[in-house]
Parts: C-alpha cells; structure tokens; sequence
C-alpha cells in the first residue's frame, strides 16, 4: 500500500491532466461555450493552484489542486460540453 505522494507519481497526474485539458480546450460542443469557459478557467485555476504547491515541495495539496482540476474536467465531458471520446483520459458513459 502506497502511503505517499512521489514527484514521480506527482509528474505523471501532471502530465495526465495537463493532456486531458489540452483535448477539451479544441473540443467544445457546440452551444456550451460559456458552461466551458466556466470549466477552463476552474481548470487553470486549480492548475495553477498545483503548480504552486508542487513549486513549494507541498505534494500533498498539488496532488489534491489536480484531482480538482482533473474532476472539473471529467464533469464537463459527462455533461457533454466538450466532444471527447478517450475513455483513458476522461470519465466518459
């Protein structure tokens, strides 16, 4: 049982839903482009926020600020927003 948060393991959720986000960005359906802004700039948000605390060797919190963004994320892509179909990177029905 894994009981910490590794950079390593940090850098691969990093690239996870820094990936995820670059897709949803180019895929936004049609009529929802202002529920999606609302999503993107969470995203960044809490992006950011994870950065922050990884810059800051706080991994615990930057692990938590991703989980946000990759959840703001897969809600977006469950409620049809953006046009994506990589049930790999998203949470998709």
């Amino acid at each position: 049982m894994e009981k910490e948060i590794t950079e390593e393991k940090l850098d691969n959720y990093f690239k996870i839903s820094e990936t995820a986000f670059k897709l949803i960005k180019n895929k936004i359906a049609k009529g929802k482009e202002k529920k999606a802004k609302e999503i993107i700039e969470m995203v960044e948000n809490y992006l950011s926020d994870a950065h922050y605390f990884k810059n800051e060797e706080n991994f615990v919190n930057a692990f938590a600020a991703l989980n946000y963004a990759h959840g703001w994320i897969d809600s977006g892509v469950r409620l049809r927003i953006f046009d994506v179909h990589d049930n790999k990177l998203f949470t998709i029905r």
